[in-house]
């Protein structure tokens, strides 16, 4: 074999395996489901607070609005509220004195903060918990809280209610300097 074949083989069996090291590397990607589908319908379910941030952030800026970033206290009382509707397989829940947002917002030592809170349940997945809450007029509203900097959100799982998936947005404004 002349020295040029030897280097034509041995580039032609390099590209080969770089080939193959990208197309495993892409079909390995593809095979990664986006957090927004992650199914919540399970106990383990999660909803990722800072993926949801970012959707709800680029939304809002769409609509000439600030930003939002993931506050874990608000996602505290989000989970409080989800739990609460998922223990009484009803959104209906949410309307108890103690899962009140102004009622969770001081509980968290933020008593003044202006706030609002969707309440949903049935969506199986953030994306389409947000295209519900676009296509209603009130939870709509919740997501272009004109004053919001923060959110919490929150599932909870009741695999024995009627919808399952029971869900908490809460949107307020920036934290009080203390």
């Amino acid at each position: 074999m002349t020295q040029n074949r030897k280097i034509r083989t041995l580039f032609t069996t390099l590209a080969a395996g770089a080939l193959a090291i990208t197309v495993a590397a892409c079909v390995g990607e593809r095979s990664q489901t986006p957090p927004f589908y992650d199914d919540m319908a399970r106990v383990d379910g999660q909803v990722d607070a800072a993926n949801a941030a970012q959707m709800i952030s680029q939304y809002r800026m769409n609509n000439g609005l600030s930003p939002v970033t993931a506050d874990p206290q608000l996602s505290a009382i989000a989970k409080s509220q989800a739990d609460a509707m998922a223990a009484a397989g009803s959104v209906q829940a949410s309307l108890a004195p103690n899962q009140q947002l102004a009622t969770r917002m001081a509980s968290i030592g933020e008593p003044r903060t202006g706030a609002a809170e969707n309440v949903s349940a049935g969506y199986r997945t953030f994306a389409e918990a947000f295209s519900g809450w676009r296509e209603s007029p009130k939870h709509n509203q919740v997501l272009l809280t004109r004053d919001a900097t923060r959110l919490g959100i929150a599932t909870a799982y009741a695999p024995n209610a009627k919808h399952k998936v029971f869900w908490s947005l809460v949107m307020a404004g920036p934290k009080p300097a203390q």
